[in-house]
């Protein structure tokens, strides 16, 4: 059974930090990338960050460039996002997502975590 199990968001003021996990198994993590996802009230999805298989390329969204870092460890099967410099446009569920390659379609999602930012 393929599985995404998210952990780390809550609530927290502007300017503070957050640590999302995404912890995955049932698939083989080596040949994925992982991607970041977040979904405000009222507004589309919006894709975040990726990284690639092996960790070596990374993407953001202008919006979060600078202040989220993606970071991976294949024998963990896990992905990260560090989330700095927190503003409450950032307030959203988040959402990671396993995909062939970073700008292809996903496959496979996480349950989603509640990341919310008071100003």
């Amino acid at each position: 059974e393929v599985q995404l199990v998210q952990s780390g968001g809550g609530l927290v003021q502007a300017g503070g930090s957050l640590r999302l996990s995404c912890a995955t198994s049932g698939f083989a993590f080596d040949d994925f990338a992982i991607g970041w996802f977040r979904q405000a009230p009222g507004k589309e999805r919006e894709g975040v960050s990726c990284v690639n298989n092996a960790g070596y390329t990374t993407y953001y969204t202008d919006s979060v460039k600078g202040r989220f870092t993606i970071s991976r460890d294949n024998a963990k099967k896990t992905v990260w996002l560090q989330l700095n410099s927190l503003k409450p446009e950032d307030t959203a569920v988040y959402h990671c997502a396993a995909a062939e390659a970073c700008l292809v379609g996903y496959d496979y999602w996480g349950q989603g975590t509640q990341v919310t930012v008071s100003s």
